[in-house]
């Protein structure tokens, strides 16, 4: 699984001093971004990349906080014909505990037709699955 160190900003923070539920969605999206560049090995074009995320949602086991050592943790899991499913977690970096566990799946685009289009071999390779 692919892990990287998120830093909590001050504006992530909602009033009662947890990282706001609506700025764990940028943690996540961060450690999705992490996650691509890495695999892709490069630094991904946003506007013409083949892959969009269709579908988001969160768990949220416990509170995320402003001084909290934190790592998101990414993976594929599920392969599809154009889709696949990824799964990641926030986690505390000291105690190892699952602070919040987000499901998404991703699909891979024709950005000038705008359509769903199949995963190509190679990256389902890079994804982690064999076929």
């Amino acid at each position: 699984m692919f892990s990287c160190p998120i830093q909590v900003r001050m504006s992530d923070l909602d009033p009662f001093d947890h990282v706001n539920n609506g700025a764990q969605c940028n943690l996540f999206d961060y450690g999705r971004s992490q996650y691509f560049e890495h695999l892709f090995n490069k630094e991904i074009n946003w506007m013409t990349f083949g892959y969009v995320l269709v579908h988001v949602e969160l768990d949220f086991k416990s509170p995320v906080r402003i001084h909290d050592k934190i790592v998101c943790e990414t993976e594929a899991y599920e392969l599809g014909k154009t889709s696949f499913k990824m799964r990641q977690y926030l986690k505390n970096a000291v105690t190892n505990e699952v602070l919040t566990v987000c499901h998404s799946v991703i699909v891979c685009i024709d950005r000038e037709k705008n359509v769903p289009k199949n995963i190509p071999d190679a990256d389902k390779f890079m994804l982690g699955f064999s076929f």
